[in-house]
């Protein structure tokens, strides 16, 4: 195997830096690619130290395709000294008190705490950590759902014929969400049927184990030991042994169970459900962009468990590095913004444009944006807020989505993007991301990641990603939401020691230094392969060790 520095050797002085006119930034200087194709790739398990920070080790050391974070910190910034940066996290909310995060919480410095009165001026009283734009709501419809209230009374019963011309994209877009909304509040029905006689299976075929074996906690042995077992018996055996084929505890499957039956009940009573008022509680106008006077400074929400993603992302970002407890963040030198605006169901554009402008007027220079969905009744006011961060020299870190689809398809379009018409992006300041597995080959791309050659910048590591969680707690998770902020603490990390570079010039490094692969992948949701460089546009994997050296020398 080569050695690791003879991968990076004379990597990035390829060329001089050519002139340019004062208006555009000059070309970054070329780069020799590296090729990791040739070189042996380990498969073998993870420990359990590697698969809690797989995302920050290097390809070539490590066998994993992370993102050489560890190297960076350990070969290029000891000694070194940067500045504090502002990262503002849109999402659920985020658990300021986390023993983990407590320390990296951006505090408000023009903003008295809790007395009432809106000291900076800047329309939002006592926003101390940020905003909450959703007060005490936590459950709300889909943007589908909510496209067929909004217009019912108006389109209902009537065929395009009874339609204006200037009315029939809006008609078009309702009679979709009308035949979505029916194929899938029918799906969910049926799901949660399902599970609930599943449950009711498991249940009593668990509480007939407990009793014959006098104990919860039995084990598939135990079951065998039981004697001459009468007709009824013989059938809650075979149950449960089907369950323990699939996980190693009977309580288990039923609590995963449960989840599902929960998932599916959220979704018929909320997400799912017709002429659902979740937003009358905040007395605001959703689509009326002028009122900005609604929400509260509580940006955890209501309850520290619904703030569970936006925390889980945070950490992503800047959990405290090196204090003995919990994960290391990707960055340093980091202040996570909070702006909850992300509920469970479908984000308001309302909300997000003005959360992007909240980030931007109050010193953010990143902010990380893990949602979206596939409708939008205000799609430019979102468009506005990002080309104004664009102006302001903020860059926008995206989550790609976890449908398994192609976004260069019109008919895959997910919000929010940079490409208003699908074909031209409207800022070069929004970094979209798709995510990766810890399996260096074939099965590099997680399954469920959105990807597109036009519409995905990057692949960074998304699948079974450790960081913090609520109430001093820690879990995996997976999705194109980690790999966002994974990228976005790479960003923060290069505004820090480069305070100089632009925005734009920042994604312009990221995706120009990733790491390159030509090996053929499974295309997500399909049984189609792929080259890896087809399915972005920079073809590359996030790398901060390279990000930093071409930064270097173009600083």
């Amino acid at each position: 195997m080569m050695k690791v520095d003879k991968l990076i050797a004379g990597l990035f002085f390829g060329a001089a830096i050519l002139s340019t006119s004062c208006d555009a930034p000059a070309p970054l200087v070329a780069v020799q690619e590296t090729d990791v194709d040739k070189n042996p790739v380990k498969v073998g398990a993870l420990t359990d130290d590697l698969e809690k920070d797989w995302k920050s080790k290097d390809l070539v050391t490590d066998t994993i395709p992370g993102m050489s974070v560890d190297k960076t910190y350990d070969q290029l910034l000891k000694g070194k000294q940067g500045q504090q940066v502002i990262v503002a996290v849109i999402d659920s909310g985020v658990d300021v008190n986390h023993e983990d995060l407590d320390d990296v919480i951006w505090t408000n410095p023009k903003e008295i705490p809790n007395n009432g009165i809106d000291d900076d001026k800047n329309g939002y009283v006592d926003d101390i950590h940020g905003w909450n734009f959703l007060g005490d709501i936590e459950e709300e419809q889909l943007e589908y759902v909510r496209i067929i209230d909004h217009f019912d009374a108006q389109f209902n019963g009537k065929s395009v014929l009874d339609i204006p011309a200037n009315q029939r994209a809006m008609f078009e877009m309702y009679t979709k969400a009308k035949a979505e909304h029916e194929k899938e509040y029918n799906n969910a029905i049926a799901q949660k049927n399902r599970l609930d006689q599943i449950h009711q299976a498991v249940q009593q075929s668990h509480e007939a184990m407990v009793k014959t074996l006098g104990k919860e906690d039995y084990t598939l042995k135990d079951v065998a030991t039981i004697k001459e077992p009468n007709a009824e018996m013989q059938q809650h055996i075979g149950l449960i042994s089907q369950v323990f084929g699939n996980a190693p505890s009977v309580p288990e499957v039923l609590e995963q169970i449960n989840d599902g039956v929960e998932f599916f009940t959220t979704q018929l009573n909320a997400n799912l459900k017709l002429n659902g008022d979740f937003r009358s509680v905040l007395n605001d106008d959703p689509y009326d962009i002028t009122n900005t006077a609604y929400g509260n400074n509580n940006v955890v929400g209501p309850k520290p468990e619904g703030a569970l993603h936006g925390t889980h992302v945070a950490g992503i970002i800047a959990a405290e590095r090196n204090n003995g407890i919990g994960a290391d963040g990707v960055a340093q030198n980091v202040k996570i913004m909070v702006l909850r605006a992300v509920p469970d169901g479908d984000e308001y554009d309302k909300d997000i444009a003005l959360a992007i402008r909240y980030a931007v007027d109050n010193g953010a220079k990143v902010i990380n944006t893990s949602f979206g969905k596939g409708y939008s009744q205000n799609p430019e006011w979102v468009y506005d807020a990002i080309k104004y961060a664009a102006k302001k020299d903020v860059l926008i870190v995206n989550a790609a989505g976890n449908d398994g689809k192609d976004l260069d398809l019109a008919k895959n379009i997910t919000y929010p993007n940079d490409q208003s018409d699908n074909s031209s992006e409207i800022s070069n300041t929004f970094l979209t991301v798709g995510a990766l597995a810890p399996k260096y080959g074939g099965e590099m791309v997680a399954s469920f990641s959105n990807y597109g050659k036009s519409n995905v910048d990057v692949f960074a590591p998304g699948v079974r990603i450790y960081s913090t969680t609520p109430e001093n707690t820690y879990q995996f998770l997976q999705g194109t939401s980690m790999a966002s902020p994974a990228t976005a603490g790479v960003a923060a990390m290069l505004r820090s020691y480069y305070p100089k570079l632009k925005a734009s010039r920042v994604k312009e490094i990221i995706m120009t230094s990733g790491q390159l692969t030509h090996n053929n992948v499974v295309v997500p949701d399909s049984d189609a392969n792929k080259p890896f460089d087809q399915m972005s546009k920079s073809g590359k994997m996030v790398n901060m060790y390279n990000a930093f050296r071409l930064a270097e020398i173009n600083k």
